[in-house]
C-alpha cells in the first residue's frame, strides 16, 4: 500500500472554531480591505473591522428572531458578500447552516430541509421562494422564511439592536473544534445527496495550514480573488473562510456572463475555477482569433506555448528560436488573454475534475500557475494541492499539511487527516460504509510518483468492464474530447459491451462562433447541428486524439451526438457541472442501445 503523510505545520487549536479566525484577522489587520462589493463601474472596499461590526449586527437580528444555537438554517443563495455575511453572522450566532444550491428544485429543497432538520431557511430571491413555497407545506419544521431580496438583512439587523454584545460573544464560543459548523449536502452525482457534518476543526485546521502550504498565493503583494463558483460548494466556501484568515481581500460574480468585465475591474491575483472554465477561456480565445483571420496565428502561439512550458518544468533549456517566438506571440496573443482575466493573475487554484496537461502548460506560459488540486465535500476540500514552490503540471500534487494520503490494492485514493469530515447525517451505515479503520474512501483511483504528487485515474465505480473483459477509465477519453470548443458534455460507455461508444453533446455557447468560422449557418439548431456532417467530422477529429492516448480495446468506435445538452435543469449535471452518469445511462439507455444495435462504422479504428 502505498502511502503519503504529510505532518501539520500549525499546532492544533481543539477550542477554535471559524469565528476566532474572523476575531484574530480583525485584531491583526482592523482597516485592511477583506471584501469588495459592486459599486457603479468600480467596487468599495469593506474592511475587516466593518465586516466584523456587519456580522455581529446580523448574528443579533438571528438571536432576536429566536434562533437557537446548534439550530440549523438553511440558506439558498448566488455567489455574493451577502452570502459570507450570513454565514459569519450564522456562526456568531451560534447556528449551523445548511447551504443548498440556487438552482435546487424543490423536491431537493424538501428533501434536505427534512433530513437535515433544519427549522428556517433564508432565500435570496422572489424564484428562490417560489420553489420553497411549492413545498412549504411539507416542511412543518420549518417556521419562518427570510427574504433577502425583500430586505431581509436589514430587517433583522434592526431587529437585533437591543441583543447585547454579551450575548453574541457567549454565543460564538460555545462551540470547540469537534463540533459541526455546518451540514453539507453532497452535489448527487451517484445517488441521493448525504449530508456531511463538517465541523469546526475541519475549516479552522485547515485554513490555518493551507494558508502556510499556500503562502505565496495568499500573501502576494494586494492578495485578492474574485469568486464566481457557488459558494454553496465546499470548494468556494473553504476559500471564501481562508481568504478571512489570511486576509485576502475577496469579490464576488454570479453571473458568469458577467466574469470577463468583472475580472477586468476587480484585477485579483488569483483565481478558483472549474477545468471547464480554463477550457471556455481558450476556446473563446481560439474562435474569436479564428472569426478574425488570426486562427493559424492563435495556434501556433499555443503550441508555442505549451513547447515552451514543459521545457522549463524539465528544466531543460529553451533553444533561440523558441525565445523569440515566445517572445513575439507574448506581444500578439498572451498578453491579451492576461489582460482579459484583469492583468494582475498570477495563480489560479483548479478543481472538481481533471485539467489536462495541455491547458495547464499553456497557462502556465501565459504567466498564470495554475495549481490543479484534489478533495471531496468529505474533505471540506482540498485533500491534496500543487503548491506554488512545488508544482508537477497534470497531477493534483502532493497531500497538504495534517493531511495523510493511500492507495488501497485496488488504486482507491483513502484519506485521513485534519480535513476528514465527521460523519454522514443520519446514516450510520453510510458512514461505517466510507470509512477503512479511520481512513475514508474517496472512490477515486489514481496513483503517485515517487514524490508524493498524486495523479487521479478516474472514479471507481465508472470503471467500464467490456465484454471482452478490458478495464477502461472513462475520463481517460472524456476528458480530452470535451476540450473540444463545440463539445459540451461526454459521457463515454460500453460496460458489457463489445466496444467502447460515447454520447456526446454539443456546446450551445461556442456553437454559432464555429459554425460561422466553417462557413456554416450560425444559427443552426442543437438539433440541426447533431445531424451536420462538418460537426460530425469535427467530433470524429476530437474522438481520434482521444483516441491515440489509449489502446486499441479502450478506443471509442462509435459516438452519437445528442439534439438536446446536459444542464443542471435538466437533471444530468450537478452544480458544479460534474456529470450524473447514473442518470445519464438511465434516461438515455434506447440511444446507447441504438448503437450497439447498428453495424460498427468508424474512421479511426481499424476492425480487422
Amino acid at each position: 500500500m502505498v502511502q503519503f503523510e504529510v505532518p501539520a505545520i500549525v499546532p492544533a487549536d481543539p477550542e477554535a472554531n471559524i469565528t476566532d479566525l474572523l476575531e484574530q484577522r480583525v485584531d491583526a489587520t482592523p482597516d485592511r480591505a477583506l471584501f469588495s462589493v459592486p459599486d457603479g463601474e468600480g467596487w468599495r472596499d469593506i474592511t475587516a473591522r466593518d465586516f466584523r461590526t456587519a456580522v455581529v449586527a446580523l448574528a443579533k437580528g438571528f438571536v432576536s428572531a429566536g434562533v437557537q444555537p446548534g439550530e440549523k438554517i438553511g440558506f439558498i443563495a448566488r455567489t455574493t458578500y451577502d452570502w459570507t455575511l450570513v454565514d459569519f453572522a450564522l456562526f456568531y450566532a451560534g447556528a449551523v447552516m445548511v447551504p443548498i444550491y440556487e438552482t435546487s428544485s424543490p423536491s431537493q429543497i424538501q428533501w434536505i430541509m427534512e433530513d437535515s432538520g433544519a427549522s428556517a431557511l433564508i432565500v435570496e430571491s422572489p424564484d428562490h421562494f417560489a420553489r420553497v413555497d411549492e413545498v412549504r407545506g411539507d416542511l412543518p419544521l420549518v417556521r419562518e422564511v427570510w427574504q433577502l431580496h425583500l430586505g431581509a438583512i436589514d430587517t433583522l439587523t434592526a431587529q437585533g439592536a437591543d441583543i447585547e454584545d454579551a450575548e453574541i460573544e457567549r454565543r460564538r464560543n460555545l462551540a470547540v473544534g469537534s463540533d459541526i459548523a455546518t451540514l453539507i449536502y453532497t452535489s448527487g452525482s451517484t445517488g441521493r445527496p448525504k449530508g456531511c457534518v463538517i465541523t469546526h476543526s475541519n475549516f479552522v485546521e485547515l485554513s490555518r495550514n493551507s494558508a502556510k502550504a499556500l503562502n505565496a498565493v495568499v500573501t502576494t503583494p494586494g492578495a485578492s480573488t474574485l469568486l464566481f463558483i457557488t459558494t454553496a460548494h465546499v470548494f468556494a466556501r473553504f476559500i471564501s473562510i481562508l481568504n478571512v484568515h489570511a486576509g485576502v481581500r475577496t469579490g464576488h460574480q454570479p453571473d458568469t456572463k458577467q466574469l470577463l468585465p468583472a475580472l477586468g475591474s476587480f484585477k485579483p491575483t488569483f483565481l478558483l475555477a472549474v477545468p471547464r472554465v480554463f477550457e471556455k477561456v481558450y476556446n473563446s480565445a481560439e474562435q474569436k482569433a479564428e472569426a478574425g483571420g488570426k486562427g493559424k496565428i492563435f495556434r501556433a502561439a499555443a503550441a508555442a506555448a505549451v513547447e515552451h512550458s514543459k521545457l522549463l518544468e524539465e528544466g531543460k533549456k529553451v533553444p533561440l528560436g523558441l525565445k523569440l517566438k515566445f517572445a513575439l506571440f507574448d506581444k500578439l496573443v498572451y498578453s491579451k488573454l492576461r489582460t482579459a482575466m484583469g492583468g494582475n493573475v498570477v495563480y489560479a487554484i483548479s478543481g472538481s475534475a481533471p485539467l489536462g496537461a495541455r491547458l495547464g502548460h499553456f497557462f502556465h506560459s501565459l504567466g498564470v500557475v495554475i495549481l490543479e488540486g484534489y478533495g471531496l465535500t468529505e474533505t471540506t476540500a482540498p485533500a491534496t494541492v500543487n503548491l506554488a514552490d512545488k508544482s508537477k503540471i497534470g497531477t493534483v500534487g502532493p497531500a497538504l499539511p495534517g493531511v495523510g494520503v493511500r492507495l488501497a490494492d485496488d488504486g482507491e485514493i483513502e484519506v485521513k487527516g485534519i480535513n476528514v469530515f465527521k460523519e454522514y447525517w443520519n446514516n450510520p451505515e453510510a458512514t461505517a460504509a466510507a470509512f477503512d479503520d479511520g481512513w475514508f474512501k474517496t472512490g477515486d483511483i489514481g496513483t503517485f510518483d515517487a514524490e508524493g504528487f498524486l495523479t487521479i485515474t478516474g472514479r471507481k465505480k465508472e470503471i467500464i468492464v467490456t465484454a471482452g473483459g478490458k478495464n477502461v477509465a472513462p475520463a481517460a477519453l472524456e476528458d480530452p474530447i470535451r476540450s473540444n470548443p463545440i463539445v459540451g458534455q461526454v459521457v463515454v460507455v460500453g460496460d458489457q459491451k463489445p466496444f467502447i461508444s460515447a454520447l456526446i453533446t454539443l456546446d450551445p455557447e461556442m456553437l454559432p462562433t464555429w459554425l460561422g468560422n466553417n462557413g456554416l449557418p450560425a444559427e443552426m439548431t442543437l438539433a440541426e447541428a447533431a445531424k451536420s456532417p462538418a460537426v460530425r467530422d469535427e467530433i470524429q477529429r476530437a474522438v481520434d486524439r482521444a483516441n491515440k492516448t489509449v489502446s486499441r480495446a479502450e478506443s471509442i468506435r462509435k459516438f452519437s451526438i445528442l439534439p438536446s445538452e446536459w444542464t443542471e435543469a435538466s437533471g444530468h449535471l450537478t452544480p458544479k457541472l460534474s456529470i450524473k452518469r447514473n442518470v445519464i445511462l438511465e434516461d438515455f439507455a434506447d440511444e446507447i442501445a441504438a448503437i450497439y444495435d447498428e453495424p460498427v462504422q468508424t474512421t479511426n479504428v481499424p476492425l480487422g
